[in-house]
Formats: structure tokens, sequence, C-alpha cells
């Protein structure tokens, strides 16, 4: 599934404004099979058994599966992550990636990487940072406990708590606000608030300088066509 991810979205059609990840039946995702990181793995499936490898080649390894994710950040879109049910380390990272998340009222976010001995290593430990700061992001790891929907909400790692008969109609609405506003100008905002914790105030008061007088510019030209 990772590796499937990684080429949906390298091979994503330029002109997509929207994407929705979601999961088939009763949950977003139940996360990581167990049985994939012992040498044996999953009949049918490959073995993550990167712990027998060189360093150089597990970090290899796991650069391809967090490319299965990373490509949810891409400025051209808006990334909204349709979250039913359990969504379990890997699926909570998946569900972290997306730059909008909706859930519904029986949503069970869970980093349990640390309950296995391991780290969260998909790109979320510093999306989880973002969404709800340190202190709650290294009681939710440390602890490997579920958060549900309502300390979901009041920390800010969702957007909005809907019932199952809602998520998918709300996800609609989303969508087409998302769709009425001006796509390079969304780009151009989403670049700038990707980009935000990196630069400083000043800093980032140029970019902001940078990307209006391109915005100007371009609006100037249809205007004159």
């Amino acid at each position: 599934m990772w590796f499937a991810l990684a080429e949906i979205g390298a091979s994503l059609p330029s002109d997509v404004r929207v994407v929705v990840v979601s999961g088939e039946g009763s949950s977003f995702s139940a996360g990581l099979d167990r049985r994939m990181l012992s040498p044996d793995g999953v009949p049918g499936e490959p073995s993550l058994d990167l712990g027998s490898r060189t360093d150089a080649e597990a970090a290899d390894g796991i650069d391809a599966y967090q490319q299965g994710f990373s490509w949810l950040r891409d400025p051209r879109f808006v990334s909204i992550a349709a979250v039913q049910g359990h969504a379990i380390g890997a699926g909570f990272q998946l569900a972290l990636h997306c730059d909008i998340r909706i859930a519904t009222e029986d949503v069970q976010f869970c980093m349990f990487e640390p309950a296995l001995g391991l780290v969260p290593d998909l790109g979320g430990t510093q999306l989880l940072l973002d969404a709800v700061g340190y202190a709650k992001a290294i009681e939710i790891c440390a602890t490997a406990r579920r958060v549900g929907a309502d300390e979901a909400d009041r920390c800010g790692l969702v957007n909005l708590v809907v019932g199952h008969d809602q998520l998918a109609g709300t996800v609609d609405d989303l969508v087409a606000a998302l769709l009425s506003t001006n796509r390079d100008a969304v780009t151009e905002t989403k670049r700038l608030l990707l980009g935000a914790r990196d630069r400083g105030y000043d800093d980032q008061r140029r970019a902001e300088r940078e990307a209006q007088v391109q915005r100007l510019r371009a609006l100037l030209s249809l205007a004159s066509a």
C-alpha cells in the first residue's frame, strides 16, 4: 500500500486541486500488521525486515515507505483525511500528512510505535508537533494511548468531528468550498504556510510580499488579456 500510494502521488494529474484520503470499511487504517516486522513477513506482502540490513539499506527502505505519505504535502493541491474508526500507527501518520482532517465520532487515533519498541518514522513526529504542540505530542507518543474524537477536537488534531452519516457530505461540501477559490492563490498560500516554520517573522513577511507581487502580476495579466 505504501508503494501504491507513492505511485499515486508520482502520477497525479497536474490539474488535481483536492485529494481526499479515506479508508474502506469501518476504519481509516488499523496500522501495521506486526507480522511484517518478522523475517517471514505476511504471505503475499514484502517483509519489512529492515533490522537485518545495513544502516544505509534500512534507511533507504524507510525512505521509500515515507514517500507513500510525503507527497500529500505538495502545495499544488489541498489534501483531506476523512477519518472514521481506527487510525493507528502508520494510519495516524497518514492522516497527519493531510492538510485537513475530518473525523467521525468513533475515531481513535494512536501512535502505537513506541509500544512496539519503535519510533514513528513516516513523518508523523513533526506533523503531530505542529498540530498539538510538544507537551501533547510527547504524551500521546510516549504513552501510545488512544485519542478519541472529543479530545482530538479540543487539542486541534482534527478540524471537525461529525456523525458517520455526515462524513461523506461534509467532505463533499469542503471540497466544493476549496474548488470555489483561486487555485494559484491557494497553492501559494499553502506554500507560505508550509515554509513558515522554517522562517523568522521578517523572512515570512518577505516571502508573503514576493508571493503577492506574483499574484498581482498574474491578475493584471488576466485583466488585460
